[in-house]
C-alpha cells in the first residue's frame, strides 16, 4: 500500500483579509453603527433599570 502524499500547502489568506478591511476602512462607517454611536450613553442604561426596578417594586416578576 502507497503512501499517500499530503496535500498542497495552501497559501495563507493574509491578502484577501488585508484587502477586505482596506475596503470596509475606505468605505466609512455603516449608518447604523453611526447611529448607535449617536446615542446617549448613560440615558439608554439607566431609563431602562429604572423601568425595571418599578416594575419589581410594583410586584410584577418576569
Amino acid at each position: 500500500m502507497d503512501k499517500k502524499s499530503p496535500p498542497p500547502a495552501q497559501p495563507t489568506s493574509t491578502g484577501r483579509f488585508r484587502h477586505f478591511v482596506r475596503q470596509e476602512r475606505e468605505s466609512g462607517i455603516h449608518p447604523a453603527i453611526r447611529a448607535l454611536h449617536s446615542r446617549a450613553k448613560g440615558e439608554a442604561v439607566g431609563q431602562g433599570r429604572a423601568v425595571q426596578y418599578a416594575r419589581i417594586e410594583r410586584g410584577h416578576t418576569a
